[in-house]
């Protein structure tokens, strides 16, 4: 009954063989004497993709790649990535760096397949978690069991994955409403394996599967006198035991737990501070009982002085773009190349984020970035000198050099499965802050989470906040026209937000009425043909060879939504120059057309090497 996670041999094979392309992209044939500082682009000129893709070179470490691929038919860095993803590998098979999922870390173990499935049914919300069936359940716990007793070697239940798993169930049992507590099946498999499990289980999960001895009957007695190992851990068991009964913190409280636990080091366990089990049950626990804005705001600013303050940018304006973290399996990733178009006529941008996160594992911009030879490993510090060069005026910086102790938590957030409270409060950062004006630009998916990350902006005192309801949940809005069979609540193209004067400086911030709107935006009234979105399918690559066609001038779908949404996000921010809409989009297409945002793309890729 154990679930297979590799593919056969032939369908490996199949696809390895796929017309040779994996071939061609894992061994590019490099052209070491180019040099991107030697080519400019006159404002006249309108460059094609092909013209670009005969010079730009892509680092990868100590390679250098030259991007060349055929423009007809499906893009065969899509096939590519299409072909590895239906076939289900994983990451240690293939490490293509033209694939999204070949970022992931490879130290990170690997969580165990059958579990993890049902963690994506039991570990979510009162309204969607699916119960299991009695088959289900008695796959899953017999899995747990065998684990337990050391007999699956390479497939182990985590730790981190035995804290979610369970704390799901208590929270389930506890609090949810009827039709999302345990089904008949569940019981009756539990009722069988339990026995045997609290045999084996270690004191932990027992405590995180029944806190108060109510649960799973006379045979367990270890969870009502459970308190933990160290000060750290005995804080960390005593928030929980709230958070299982379906409860809600206080602001300091959750913050104390955050700064005693984090950051993490699996690979030192005599630096351990608490069990993951006991910290995964946490995490995923808040999530589940839709954590409220006092909790949001303490994962928000737990960390803010880890580094100290942040640097401030001498800039007129400042946007931070805070993208899901976990980045887009499907369609085009655009917001890099708005940025460097926001940044032709003064509109600094702050991108930030990661390589690679859990749960989609898609693309980001620190892939774009790293694909394209840039460093990504810059220090807040260093981005504010990119903000402030007239030449650039964006910026990327990465979780990792921001922010370690949130960062140190990616393995875990693997193992848990589902989103936890930081997929929201991760959004909402300022790591660099500015002399003048300040936004902030988040991206949504699910209802209920536009309130709470408005919230968090005007917490964070900025001049304007918008959040965006753009597809798979990024901030990039399409031109496509609504389908009839769209899902319920808020449509794609969805904005709110508030805004404030746009003369309004950071020393009266706090005194000014700032306006609150809420729009569909429809890209025909202004406008744009309606066109499908361009599918990238995890393809770094097919990312790259959009966003730079776009910027060299090439009209598409591509152009059309990198305008739009330069514009309209200037718009609807009340910058300077934009309250006129088609004047706004006017200006995102001047700075395409010019080649100046291409140039200062490029100048951000050269540069991010030279900064100090």
């Amino acid at each position: 009954m154990r679930q297979n996670p590799f593919p056969s041999s032939t369908l490996r094979a199949r696809a390895l063989r796929d017309d040779n392309t994996m071939n061609s992209l894992l061994h590019p044939n490099p052209n070491p004497n180019l040099n991107p500082s030697s080519f400019c682009f006159s404002a006249a000129r309108r460059t094609t993709l092909s013209n670009l893709t005969n010079w730009i070179p892509f680092r990868l470490g100590e390679r250098r790649i030259g991007l060349s691929t055929p423009r007809k038919g499906r893009h065969p860095a899509v096939r590519s990535a299409a072909t590895i993803d239906e076939a289900g590998f994983l990451e240690a098979d293939i490490r293509n760096p033209a694939i999204s999922t070949s970022y992931r870390p490879s130290k990170i173990p690997q969580p165990n397949r059958v579990v993890l499935e049902a963690q994506t049914k039991v570990c979510t919300g009162p309204e969607q978690t699916k119960p299991l069936s009695q088959e289900q359940a008695v796959v899953v716990l017999d899995t747990i069991l065998r684990s337990a007793r050391g007999e699956l070697k390479n497939e182990e239940v985590s730790k981190a994955q035995l804290g979610a798993f369970f704390a799901a169930m208590t929270i389930r049992a506890n609090a949810f409403p009827e039709a999302t507590q345990w089904s008949e099946g569940e019981r009756h498999a539990m009722s069988i394996l339990w026995p045997r499990l609290v045999q084996v289980l270690p004191q932990d999960v027992i405590f995180i599967a029944d806190p108060e001895g109510t649960i799973m009957g006379p045979c367990s007695s270890i969870g009502p006198h459970f308190v933990g190992h160290g000060a750290a851990e005995m804080r960390l068991v005593g928030a929980l035991r709230e958070v299982l009964a379906g409860g809600h913190l206080g602001y300091e409280e959750v913050q104390g737990v955050l700064r005693d636990v984090l950051p993490l080091n699996p690979e030192d366990d005599t630096s351990v501070k608490v069990s993951e089990s006991l910290l995964a049950a946490f995490l995923i626990g808040q999530r589940m009982n839709r954590e409220i804005d006092r909790e949001l705001k303490a994962y928000c600013l737990a960390f803010d002085d880890e580094l100290g303050s942040p640097p401030i940018a001498d800039v007129r304006s400042l946007t931070h773009y805070g993208e899901p973290y976990d980045g887009n399996t499907r369609f085009l990733r655009s917001t890099l190349f708005v940025a460097a178009v926001r940044a032709c006529y003064d509109e600094s941008c702050l991108l930030h984020g990661v390589e690679w996160m859990p749960p989609k594992g898609g693309i980001t911009e620190g892939q774009l970035l790293k694909f394209m030879g840039a460093n990504t490993y810059l220090s807040p510090a260093q981005a504010k000198t990119l903000l402030e060069d007239e030449n650039i005026g964006f910026a990327y910086v990465s979780q990792r050099e921001a922010c370690p102790s949130l960062y140190s938590l990616i393995g875990l957030r693997e193992h848990i499965k589902k989103r936890p409270p930081l997929a929201t409060s991760e959004k909402v950062q300022q790591f660099v802050r500015a002399r003048g004006r300040e936004s902030i630009v988040a991206g949504f998916y699910h209802e209920g989470y536009e309130d709470p990350l408005l919230m968090l902006m005007r917490r964070r005192k900025v001049h304007s906040g918008l959040v965006v309801k753009g597809e798979e949940g990024a901030l990039s809005m399409t031109t496509k026209v609504r389908s009839v069979n769209a899902s319920k609540g808020l449509p794609v193209n969805h904005c709110s937000g508030f805004r404030s004067p746009s003369n309004a400086t950071n020393s009266d911030v706090d005194g000014i009425s700032r306006e609150s709107f809420s729009i569909e935006v429809n890209a025909k009234d202004y406008g744009f043909e309606p066109t499908d979105t361009p599918r990238t399918d995890r393809s770094v690559l097919r990312n790259i060879e959009l966003g730079l066609a776009a910027l060299g001038g090439e009209k598409g779908p591509a152009y059309d939504r990198i305008v739009l949404n330069a514009g309209m996000v200037d718009h609807l921010l009340g910058c300077s120059g934009a309250g006129d809409i088609m004047s706004a989009l006017d200006r995102a297409r001047e700075a395409i057309d010019s080649g100046k945002a291409l140039n200062r793309l490029m100048n951000y890729i050269q540069a991010s090497h030279k900064v100090t």
